[in-house]
């Protein structure tokens, strides 16, 4: 694999409770002949990272979360040149989905030089591009709500009650799934980047990779909230909930109809996108640079408990 000749990362400092400092990336960077280059919240990053692909970089990275990783990768993919992800963030999802060590900050940026690549599918909707999943109905709206951040499960248990029966109307999401189902009123569709699998016995529900060129589309259908909460809690189970109210399936394509702007959690930030919402899978878009010399979850075969970004 050809090193490359003007490498760059841009950072965020305030990403993962400051991990960026504690672990002194921007040294790091110089260190290995990388070019740091710092944002900060409110900055144009789509801008920052185009602007370093115009000024020569032949391969492009990111220190932060999954939000953060899907705008760079977005312009790493529009450019044809290798992306590094260094898990910067909180839980970096994506990371541990093409087998990085999340532990393992600093060496991640040895991907850069020493790594492989791998092409994996990227996800978009609307002209947004998402690695992880796209949420809406109740998800979307939590996420929106300040306290989330800092208390996940209890503001999910403080809020859920009033956005659905009998305090709450239905979600205006509708769609057609492939066999011709018409759905309307769920209150949660999750779209992911490949779909999400069931948990086995002693083994907890996971996608089961990043190169199956669809889309894995989740809606729930409930009466009251203690049939939605199991599935809001998953994070921390790992396990998938079945009941009655439940629909999943893959396609390459969906669209969501709507009757005013929609609230979406787009790999944990929360936007609004005007109906209708195409979402659309974008198979093998992305050139993953990693690395392969340390024990990684065995590349990109291993993947993480299913959860919401």
């Amino acid at each position: 694999m050809q090193r490359p000749r003007h490498p760059v990362l841009i950072v965020n400092p305030e990403s993962g409770g400051g991990k960026v400092e504690r672990f002194g990336l921007v040294a790091e960077c110089v260190a290995r002949g990388i070019e740091p280059v710092v944002f900060r919240r409110g900055d144009d990053l789509l801008g920052i990272a185009t602007t370093a692909v115009s000024a020569g970089a032949d391969a492009i990275g990111v220190a932060g979360g999954d939000g953060t990783q899907a705008l760079v990768a977005t312009v790493a993919s529009e450019h044809d040149i290798p992306f590094i992800c260094v898990p910067a963030g909180t839980r970096n999802h994506f990371a541990f989905d093409v087998g990085i060590d999340r532990d393992d900050v600093v060496g991640a940026l040895d991907a850069f030089a020493q790594g492989t690549e791998r092409l994996v599918d990227l996800a978009r909707v609307n002209g947004r591009t998402f690695v992880n999943n796209a949420s809406l109905g109740v998800y979307a709206r939590i996420v929106q709500s300040e306290e989330y951040r800092n208390a996940k499960l209890e503001t999910v248990r403080r809020m859920l009650p009033d956005l659905l029966p009998p305090r709450a109307k239905p979600f205006d999401l509708r769609f057609t799934a492939p066999d011709s189902t018409r759905w309307q009123g769920a209150q949660l569709v999750l779209v992911s980047n490949n779909p999400y699998r069931p948990p086995r016995p002693g083994v907890p529900g996971n996608r089961a990779g990043l190169q199956g060129g669809v889309l894995g589309v989740i809606a729930v259908r409930v009466v009251e909230p203690r049939e939605l909460l199991p599935f809001m809690s998953t994070e921390s189970t790992g396990a998938i909930p079945r009941f009655p109210g439940w629909l999943d399936f893959t396609t390459p394509t969906l669209t969501i109809g709507a009757d005013a702007p929609v609230g979406v959690a787009l790999d944990g930030e929360a936007i609004v996108l005007d109906p209708p919402l195409r979402f659309e899978s974008l198979p093998a878009a992305l050139r993953v640079r990693v690395l392969t010399s340390r024990k990684q979850h065995n590349g990109v075969g291993a993947r993480r408990p299913f959860t919401p970004s």
